[in-house]
């Protein structure tokens, strides 16, 4: 039966190191010499990637094992999330990915269905969106990655500080997609399928615009559970499975 996966939102970190394992088990249990068709990684990856020069076990590790997956003839498709904007070639290279525009429109077993990490989609919050269209654009990522490594990562470490307090005193629903900038990602790319992460909140949401069924997945962070969507030719199926606990 062929299969393919998505997966966002892991936020791998050394200070989470149950986050990895599960990661790791993930693809040894579902990836691995599976015969499956192909991996997305939709953003937000890492908790923080602050240049592909910062190299860490955790990095080489992550990437050694997805290189594994390519090699064994799965390719690994990523798209970038807010936390890991600025990953390029180098570390995409070294872990057998290939980078993909932030809104890709891919062929799902004949259904045309448009991929993307998601936090374009949430206007509300205006001042995350004004930085996003800054760390997004053409300088800024340029201008960040010829600073030194040492402070790239004192400017990474204020950011995610900042981004907390700022979080702290937003309403769940400012944090979420709004549904007008949702329907206009399906009109602009013309497609009824989408598969998108970042808010934290798995969910498969169906919409009727003029007769047209519409379907957007949601994909789950993996902060306490795996999760992960298997599509096969037949149906999607959405899947968060709680990490188990350590006695």
């Amino acid at each position: 039966m062929r299969q393919t996966y998505f997966i966002a939102d892991l936020h791998l970190t050394e200070s989470r190191p149950d986050i990895s394992a599960a990661f790791y088990q993930f693809l040894d249990s579902h990836i691995i010499n599976k015969g499956v068709d192909a991996l997305y990684i939709l953003g937000d990856f890492f908790e923080v990637w602050v240049g592909d020069d910062y190299v860490t076990p955790l990095s080489s590790e992550v990437a050694a094992r997805l290189k594994q997956v390519s090699d064994n003839g799965t390719p690994v498709f990523f798209i970038h999330g807010n936390r890991d904007f600025i990953m390029r070639n180098g570390y995409a290279k070294k872990a057998g990915m290939t980078l993909l525009d932030e809104q890709t429109v891919i062929d799902l077993y004949g259904t045309p269905t448009v991929i993307l990490h998601g936090d374009e989609m949430c206007t509300q919050d205006i001042e995350y969106q004004k930085f996003r269209k800054k760390g997004r654009g053409w300088w800024w990522p340029r201008l960040m990655l010829a600073l030194p490594l040492w402070y790239r990562r004192g400017v990474a470490t204020k950011a995610r500080e900042k981004s907390k307090q700022n979080q702290a005193g937003k309403s769940l629903d400012i944090l979420d997609v709004t549904e007008d900038a949702v329907l206009d990602v399906f009109a602009k790319h013309q497609v009824t399928n989408m598969i998108h992460g970042h808010t934290h909140r798995p969910d498969v949401h169906h919409y009727n615009v003029a007769g047209t069924q519409l379907t957007r997945t949601v994909l789950g962070d993996w902060y306490s559970q795996g999760s992960y969507l298997v599509v096969t030719e037949k149906q999607q199926t959405l899947i968060n499975e709680p990490f188990e606990e350590n006695e």
